[in-house]
């Protein structure tokens, strides 16, 4: 059953398991889920040939039970199969290395027999393991339905047995390995497969919390929690640290499900393990309740203690990791539901009014009030949601306006003459229907409203639009807004990844995406890129814009893959007033804009305590405007998008 309720969240991170630990040979498996799913458990990570069985020839495979024990949707739903651990197909050992890659195949095989959804991999034995991720990579191949999910030691642990003798040969200070070397190099030979995904055990001790963030990043799939992490409270209940009960709360928003593992170390209860580990004294006697059910319990406080997740967050849930191909709005005509949608964000209109009020209150004293008249005009008007706050702003500080509503989107002037009438503003607004760039004003504007910005700020052609419309502004006219900024980051964001990749070409590598981010690694804090400021009357402005960033991730990250940058925006609508999504300084609460994604066509490693050089260009051309990016180092890449031959933005 679900750890519990919480508002608004469907997610698999609701269900935990439990790894079963001893074989359970004949009709035990039935009975152990039986036992486990009676306890509130939801599924078994459980081995599904005996550990004990080594290839020999016309050997029948010793199953853990006949496909005929459990149902189809048993199988398919309660059971995560346990790949034997005694693989090792990078040993020198070539007898060994043989039967692993046999057995490997035929444990995958009898998973695939039963539709299991996913089957859990040993970790590989050594930090070489060419030879491993090849059969694994093979096999991926061949899988339509089941997931491997890759099983990896979450900490900085010392070199593996062989590597640590290297080291010490060749240097005398031995130093540690970091388990996400093993996973980035495994994932790497079995090229990103969208298949493969990790599965983490959680220890006693944890990395720093910088390190622990690049698997924000990754496909972690399920986190595997020792019964060893666990402390114990007064009342001598298991209980987590709080770097443990923060990287639990981080899977539970991240879709991770939690499997727990171990034998019982607090005696809290009278429970049995008999049917665990199939003791032979179990009886029908001896009570039900699940050694590992204090455990259970204590997840369940911990998922049911998180806050609901917010309205927001709701409404955007279905948006997660979704790839979006930036709005057009110079060249296409936006549809109803997309105004809809976008009308409803009550927080930047609310932003927008307070903007306006505060402008007209600079542009008319009080004692101008009663005789002066302010010329407002909203350049793309759509269905006027600008106008309406334009009118509350003068009504709240009782200045004159008159309105010019600007729109060359025939549909939405449509529904702008019907709201007017409605809304009983004929004498106040005079609606155009036309282009701004090509409409000539009857009177200059004391204040210029747009809603032109999109995620990268300036990548729907706002400063293109308002150079254009600037010329029917006063010398000492305002534009709202008055200036906005872009931001870029690195980002970890395997599932992006592989969702362009999915398309094969070169061409959806070299597109910017708007995409409600989710499940990504945020490596450095944004910088700055690109700022533009309005009204700017100077005879040599241009919109072309070429910076150089330099990004330093926290000393203690350890390495990471770096797969793209996140892009925001910032913007300053009238002195003090303004929006954006850039993280550190977002207006709280509004939906508009979701970042912006720049892939990297190959993704880079980023060396411990490198790094990171980007340039990015805004080009533009006679009929289309561009972004080109490049990485300079640690490493160069190509650079993206030359001549805007993949993706372009028309004027």
């Amino acid at each position: 059953m679900p750890l519990g309720q919480r508002a608004g969240d469907k997610s698999d991170s609701r269900y935990c398991g439990v790894e079963v630990l001893d074989f359970p040979a004949g009709d035990g498996l039935p009975a152990v889920l039986t036992h486990s799913l009676s306890s509130a458990f939801d599924f078994l990570l459980a081995p599904l040939v005996d550990p004990d069985y080594r290839p020999t020839p016309g050997a029948v495979l010793p199953v853990a039970a006949s496909d005929l024990v459990l149902s189809p949707s048993q199988w398919s739903s309660h059971i995560v199969g346990k790949i034997s651990e005694w693989i090792d197909l990078d040993s020198e050992d070539e007898q060994l290395r043989l039967d692993s890659e046999l057995t490997l195949k035929q444990e995958i095989a009898w998973a695939t027999h039963l539709s299991l959804q996913a089957c859990v991999i040993p970790p590989p034995k050594r930090s070489t393991c060419a030879n491993y991720a090849r059969v694994v990579n093979n096999i991926l191949q061949g899988l339509t339905n089941m997931q491997l999910w890759l099983r990896i030691p979450l900490e900085k642990s010392e070199s593996m047995e062989e590597d640590r003798d290297k080291v010490n040969n060749n240097n005398p200070t031995s130093e540690t390995v970091d388990s996400w070397e093993w996973w980035n190099s495994f994932r790497l030979l079995c090229e990103h497969s969208s298949q493969l995904y990790v599965a983490l055990d959680i220890l006693s001790s944890l990395p720093s919390m910088n390190s622990l963030g690049r698997w924000f990043g990754e496909p972690v799939r399920a986190a595997i929690l020792q019964t060893d992490a666990f402390l114990t409270n007064a009342r001598g209940y298991p209980c987590l640290s709080k770097r443990h009960q923060t990287l639990l709360t981080g899977f539970f928003n991240h879709s991770v499900q939690v499997i727990i593992s171990g034998r019982s170390n607090h005696n809290v209860s009278q429970v049995s393990e008999g049917v665990l580990s199939r003791d032979e004294n179990h009886t029908e006697d001896t009570p039900t309740q699940h050694a590992l059910s204090p455990y259970l319990d204590y997840m369940a406080y911990l998922y049911q203690r998180m806050d609901p997740l917010p309205e927001q967050e709701r409404f955007e849930i279905n948006y997660r990791d979704f790839l979006q191909s930036p709005l057009q709005p110079l060249m296409d005509n936006l549809e109803a539901q997309t105004y809809e949608t976008f009308e409803k964000d009550t927080v930047k209109y609310t932003q927008y009014q307070r903007a306006i009020a505060k402008a007209l209150v600079d542009k008319v004293s009080d004692d101008e009030v009663s005789t002066a008249r302010t010329v407002l005009m909203v350049v793309g008007a759509g269905r006027g949601p600008l106008v309406r706050a334009s009118l509350q702003a003068a009504e709240e500080t009782g200045r004159t306006l008159k309105v010019y509503a600007v729109e060359k989107n025939p549909n939405a002037v449509i529904t702008l003459h019907s709201l007017i009438k409605l809304e009983g503003w004929e004498s106040m607004v005079t609606i155009i229907s036309s282009d701004m760039r090509c409409w000539d004003a009857p009177e200059k504007a004391d204040i210029l409203v747009s809603e032109l910005l999109g995620s990268f700020g300036d990548n729907e052609l706002s400063p293109e639009c308002l150079d254009g419309a600037q010329r029917f502004l006063k010398p000492d006219g305002i534009s709202i807004p008055s200036s906005y900024t872009s931001f870029i980051q690195p980002v970890t964001a395997s599932k992006l990844h592989n969702d362009i990749k999915a398309h094969k070409d070169i061409a959806h590598f070299e597109t910017a995406y708007v995409v409600k981010l989710h499940r990504v690694a945020r490596l450095a804090p944004p910088q700055e890129v690109f700022s533009f400021a309005h009204p700017n009357f100077s005879p040599k402005a241009t919109n072309q814009r070429y910076t150089k960033l330099q990004f330093e991730l926290p000393q203690d990250t350890g390495s990471c893959l770096v797969h793209g940058f996140a892009g925001y925006f910032d913007a300053v609508l009238y002195k003090d007033v303004h929006l954006g999504i850039e993280p550190n300084t977002c207006t709280p609460n509004m939906f508009s804009w979701f970042p912006i994604f720049f892939p990297l066509r190959k993704p880079i490693y980023v060396p411990s305590e490198s790094p990171i050089e980007v340039h990015f260009w805004r080009c533009c051309g006679a009929t289309k405007v561009w972004y080109e990016w490049a990485l300079v180092a640690p490493s160069p890449s190509p650079i993206h998008n030359s001549n805007g031959r993949s993706y372009w933005v028309g004027l």
